[in-house]
């Protein structure tokens, strides 16, 4: 029986979200300047070739990922715990060594369920991880240091819930829920949020309930990506996903001059304070980095390349990679760029 998509979502999604947060923003603004600066800069990569579709994020994941329902799976997986890999100093950052390879943060992560596939674990098996032990998922996920992976606890209890959950609404795999969205990416957004409790990446501010979904957005656009938008990846609304609201993103808007802080908040981001999620400042961060990407999105549409003679299709998946991508190419040169630091499963 195809699981019912519950009515329980915020009135507003991501994009009409994020209007609304830029709209009665205090602490962040953007400016049209650095939203042409970044418009610019990403046609200069694309017709430069520096830029190409190949080269988006799934295919920058530490494995080969195939156009078939395992790497769903995987997918899964990963995006049920991409969040929260940041550290207070720079250089101690979560890392994870693979094929004598360092990886930090997110694909850390990656590396660290390919490492733990290929030493026969079935760590994408739903009925593996919905019974794993704290003890197995801190060893699956180590460190290099022989620290624990960031907010352990969290990450266990959500393998466990998803693995449940996939096990008694989605006969055991996930890609039946992928299945079950008729080729729709809001359609799939609404089944992941509204079966997935861990997915709900929502807030309140100026008494509106607003929504961000950065972790089942992304997912919804790392199965479209893998399949490049063919078969199970085939979303005729791919359009309709913002980009990811995270902690890294802004950092080049801001570098970009796309978007500014106010001298409080550049002050408490300088000193490294710690917000609490739902804190008006971190959504004002998040909702306007949204918002800058539909600014940004707009922009490019109205340049004179053709974009479906380069064959990259302009959406707010493509836009989020590049920005996610230029910081992590020139993190030198944008270590200057205070970011938001909040310890949350939701990013």
């Amino acid at each position: 029986m195809p699981v019912s998509v519950v009515d329980c979502f915020p009135k507003m999604k991501p994009r009409e979200s994020a209007a609304f947060i830029a709209s009665v923003s205090k602490d962040v603004k953007l400016h049209p300047v650095g939203i042409k600066r970044v418009a610019s800069e990403i046609v200069q990569a694309i017709v430069s070739h520096e830029f190409e579709p190949n080269n988006m994020m799934i295919h920058s994941y530490p494995l080969p990922v195939t156009e078939d329902t395992s790497s769903i799976e995987w997918m899964f997986v990963a995006d049920a715990l991409n969040f929260s890999f940041w550290a207070l100093e720079e250089n101690a950052h979560y890392c994870v060594e693979l094929r004598g390879k360092q990886y930090t943060g997110y694909m850390a992560l990656c590396a660290a369920i390919t490492k733990a596939q290929e030493a026969g674990i079935p760590i994408t098996n739903p009925k593996y991880y919905a019974n794993l032990t704290k003890e197995t998922v801190n060893e699956i996920f180590m460190s290099n240091s022989g620290e624990p992976i960031p907010l352990l606890e969290q990450r266990w209890i959500i393998l466990q819930e998803c693995g449940k959950i996939i096990n008694d609404k989605f006969e055991g795999e996930f890609c039946n829920c992928v299945r079950q969205s008729g080729n729709s990416a809001q359609k799939l957004l609404d089944l992941i949020v509204s079966n997935f409790p861990s997915f709900r990446d929502e807030g309140v501010i100026e008494g509106e309930r607003v929504s961000f979904y950065k972790r089942a957005q992304i997912l919804v656009a790392d199965i479209w990506s893998a399949f490049k938008g063919k078969g199970l990846g085939s979303f005729s609304d791919i359009d309709t996903i913002t980009m990811f609201a995270d902690y890294r993103v802004p950092q080049t808007l801001v570098h970009f001059g796309a978007m500014e802080y106010s001298e409080k908040l550049n002050k408490l981001l300088s000193t490294n304070h710690t917000f609490t999620n739902g804190d008006r400042e971190e959504m004002e961060i998040r909702g306007c980095s949204i918002h800058a990407v539909e600014l940004i999105k707009e922009e490019l549409k109205s340049q004179s390349v053709d974009f479906n003679k380069e064959g990259l299709p302009i959406n707010s998946a493509m836009i989020d990679y590049f920005l996610w991508e230029y910081r992590r190419r020139f993190a030198a040169d944008l270590a200057k760029v205070p970011y938001h630091k909040v310890r949350c499963i939701y990013y």
